[in-house]
């Protein structure tokens, strides 16, 4: 993509109404634009890194087996009712009336939904065990929006939802879904810690938040510092093998790791000193088991294989998609701008031409987009004929991974400068060992997908 052809509106200054960190850098680099508290527009740099996360989670449901599908934003409040929440929810629900008076919410979450869908089309547990999941919008009327995408009212989010004939089918689903997210978010460059929370308004015995460290995080979290040097990498793990998956729960729980909502200061102290830790954190996602909570209410049964009806064991399991930009910029910037990491970077490298109009760099850099390009690495080209010092600057603001400058004095002697947005380093080498090398960073990258290498 060509710079010069490109909707990208960053700003010099910083907004005088951002209060973090992510907040402000995604207004400066053109990534949002505020259309009412706690509402933005996603302008195109903005998006493609949303495409990016939401490709990653969609993969990753795809590997444990999960099955996409579409619900309404809109919802009747009957089935809220049902379930026995449209009183119990607070004033963060939106509720509207259409024009024959019926009554409507805008959606929050979809427990109540997907349990209709589910008790009007299985009637077998031999359909059993069944994971349903979407990404979708939804709108939850927050008394004080702020902090850009990590707090607002409408916001992108996957959540999905497993039925299962029995409570040990349905904690095997638990774990599935801890396997999952633990994937996930290592491929966006998160390290986001298990820990254990309150349910909230939706319920259930068993619940783990997911957070990222950060100092504008809205929980305080303790934990032991071992679970820091925790990670998933790319072990191979049958989702069908309820041992497996049981074995990285337990491997990435055992450690204390709480909330303020569920911290025990006894607990915690049996932790050796030296490993004690308090911070905040960013919550990113969450996983839920609540049993029979909304398919008793609801009648969300199955015939068991004693011909019995019986509720099935349900959970939910959210990531919010929207929120994790901010998480990743909050987790990876630095004074000049974001550092993304290469996993949902917009544009895999910047390429910087310093003689906008010289035959020479002009043909360089063209040659360098297409072999890059053919190599199916995006290419965000500098074309714009401003001062280098400029140039540099929008391209440390948006945080593009790597950097390919190219100029009249380098091409002299056959040489460009490949830089490292993360750790600041520069090296010349030849355009043609340049694309070589930006290629084999990636080519880790682009095996993770799912499935494999596509």
């Amino acid at each position: 993509m060509r710079l010069s052809r490109y909707f990208l509106p960053v700003l010099k200054e910083n907004p005088s109404e951002a209060q973090i960190v992510s907040h402000r850098l995604m207004l400066r680099a053109g990534m949002i634009k505020q259309q009412a508290a706690g509402i933005y527009s996603w302008l195109p740099l903005g998006l493609k890194v949303l495409k990016r996360i939401e490709q990653i989670v969609h993969e990753e449901q795809a590997r444990a087996g999960h099955i996409p599908l579409l619900m309404p934003t809109l919802q009747p409040a009957d089935l809220w009712r049902e379930s026995g929440r449209y009183d119990d929810y607070g004033e963060e629900m939106l509720r509207v009336t259409d024009r024959h008076k019926r009554e409507m919410l805008y959606g929050p979450t979809n427990e109540e939904m997907i349990t209709d869908i589910f008790r009007g089309n299985v009637n077998s547990y031999k359909d059993l065990p069944l994971t349903l999941y979407q990404i979708q919008w939804k709108f939850r009327d927050e008394i004080r929006p702020r902090f850009g995408v990590m707090r607002g009212r409408e916001f992108l989010m996957k959540d999905g939802y497993n039925f299962d004939l029995t409570k040990e089918d349905a904690l095997h689903a638990y774990n599935r879904h801890l396997v999952s997210y633990l994937r996930t978010y290592e491929r966006m460059g998160l390290q986001a810690i298990p820990m254990r929370a309150d349910s909230g308004p939706i319920g259930g015995e068993d619940t783990h938040e997911f957070l990222v460290l950060a100092d504008t995080g809205e929980s305080e979290v303790f934990y032991d510092s071992e679970i820091t040097d925790l990670r998933f990498g790319d072990r191979a793990i049958d989702y069908d093998d309820p041992a497996a998956c049981r074995a990285v729960l337990e491997e990435f729980t055992s450690r204390y790791a709480r909330t303020d909502e569920t911290h025990d200061e006894a607990v915690f102290n049996q932790i050796p000193e030296e490993r004690r830790r308090s911070a905040r954190g960013i919550e990113v996602g969450q996983i839920f088991y609540f049993g029979t909570k909304y398919s008793e209410p609801m009648g969300a049964t199955v015939v068991g294989p004693d011909g019995a009806r019986v509720p099935v064991h349900m959970g939910s399991h959210g990531i919010g998609v929207s929120r994790l930009l901010g998480a990743i910029i909050e987790a990876s910037h630095d004074e000049r701008g974001i550092i993304w990491p290469e996993g949902v970077t917009p544009f895999h490298v910047g390429l910087v031409n310093l003689k906008q109009g010289d035959a020479s760099t002009d043909s360089a850099c063209a040659a360098i987009e297409a072999e890059l390009q053919a190599r199916g690495i995006e290419v965000l080209y500098h074309d714009r004929d401003e001062r280098a010092g400029a140039k540099f600057a929008t391209m440390d603001l948006i945080g593009l991974p790597w950097r390919i400058t190219v100029g009249p004095r380098g091409l002299a002697n056959n040489v460009v400068e490949l830089t490292s947005r993360r750790t600041g380093e520069s090296v010349e080498m030849s355009p043609q060992d340049a694309v070589a090398r930006v290629a084999e960073v990636y080519a880790p990258v682009f095996a993770q997908s799912w499935p494999a290498g596509r």
